[in-house]
């Protein structure tokens, strides 16, 4: 499958699917408490989404190849959940982290993005994971430029991630994204400065990079979804839907109740 341009019709749409993605994380932003549990996290979504913003949830019932349909209309990963954490009867205790991932589709095109929320007041630990995560994504946004190519993107993840002591999940990456929830190219977040794909005016994609507290290995839960550390240990992910422009980047998934960029990014 050939990498996707899109044309400038196309770019009105992915802004608006992207905005609509974002307020979604908004709305759910003061919901996310101590007492409440991940599946009231997704009913509320789930309702925002089809009833106020006229989306579609993207994730409910998705079923790629080797994958039974995925159950919810939200992921949620807790702690050392490292993504595709499926929502449910889990409640949310005071210094819990959670990543809360959507996807919308508004006139056929997909809008993806998800932050991470402290409950209460989060360890000194969890909080620096969290923004040293926020900041290895906003690395990866500043690499994105017509004639840059993907390593790029990788490499200024993995080397800050690493420096910090901390590890980047190699098995997910971030993805093309458009008419399709999941396109060309793969966006790995590691690798080496000038290698990959170059990059063009009119690419869209993710940059969602997962960093581990501990080690970088990981294991599926019988779910069939949930990925988790392997040993236990805390992770973290942040995710932008980003455009290829003619002079640089437009980061797509922005609202009024998005986090601002780091100081330092």
């Amino acid at each position: 499958m050939g990498v996707s341009i899109k044309s400038a019709e196309d770019i009105v749409c992915m802004r608006l699917a992207g905005r609509l993605a974002s307020e979604v994380l908004d709305h759910i932003a003061p919901q996310v408490a101590a007492g409440i549990t991940t599946g009231e996290l997704d009913a509320i979504c789930h309702r925002y989404m089809v009833e106020v913003q006229g989306t579609i949830p993207a994730p409910l019932n998705y079923a790629p190849p080797g994958y039974k349909p995925y159950p919810k209309s939200i992921c949620t990963s807790v702690n050392h959940q490292v993504c595709h954490g499926i929502p449910g009867d889990r409640v949310l205790r005071a210094g819990d982290v959670i990543n809360i991932d959507v996807t919308v589709i508004k006139d056929g095109f997909h809008g993806d993005s998800s932050r991470m929320f402290y409950v209460g007041e989060p360890s000194i630990q969890a909080k620096r994971l969290c923004e040293t995560t926020y900041r290895c994504m906003w690395l990866g946004i500043d690499q994105v430029k017509p004639g840059a190519k993907l390593g790029d993107i990788g490499a200024a993840i993995q080397q800050y991630a690493e420096s910090q002591g901390y590890a980047v999940v190699r098995e997910f990456c971030g993805h093309g994204i458009g008419r399709k929830f999941h396109e060309d190219p793969q966006i790995l977040h590691y690798g080496r400065p000038g290698t990959g794909m170059v990059l063009e005016p009119g690419m869209t994609f993710t940059i969602e990079p997962m960093i581990n507290a501990g080690r970088a290995a990981i294991r599926e839960l019988a779910d069939g979804w949930t990925i988790v550390t392997k040993d236990h240990s805390l992770s973290a992910q942040w995710e932008h839907t980003v455009l290829v422009t003619d002079s640089g980047v437009e980061v797509l998934t922005t609202s009024a109740g998005c986090p601002e960029r780091p100081a330092q990014a």
